[in-house]
């Protein structure tokens, strides 16, 4: 299991103070919802979780498997369609890959583990405290 998370409601209408280990983060509203857009709001961390693991993950097999891979770029953006959430992925590739590495890898990026549990089965449970 990883580190807890700890959220507690901050100053403004939407801020909240993100706590994990030594990491100080700030949730926020854009100002065209009301926030003060002070930091990321939640589904943008859902971008950003996305977009780092992808990162990463092509980045720690690329070198595990010894392939020229100099720098990825990850753009993730999200919007709802018809009811359902559609994030979109971009990733850029820097380095001297051939057509079946850079084929490779992006079947890799389908397997960061972000990914997977965001298209896999999730539970929440809840309880007050």
């Amino acid at each position: 299991m990883g580190r807890q998370a700890r959220i507690t409601t901050a100053t403004g209408k939407f801020q909240q103070t993100i706590e994990i280990g030594p990491h100080r983060l700030i949730g926020d509203e854009p100002t065209e919802s009301g926030g003060d857009d002070a930091g990321l709001s939640p589904h943008e961390f859902l971008l950003a979780a996305l977009g780092t693991c992808t990162s990463m993950t092509l980045k720690l097999y690329a070198d595990r498997k010894g392939w020229p891979l100099h720098k990825v770029e990850v753009r993730v953006t999200g919007e709802k369609r018809d009811g359902v959430h559609v994030m979109q992925r971009t990733i850029t590739l820097e380095g001297e890959l051939d057509a079946e590495q850079r084929a490779r890898l992006k079947e890799i990026a389908e397997k960061c583990p972000v990914h997977k549990t965001l298209t896999g089965q999730i539970r929440i449970e809840t309880e007050l405290a």
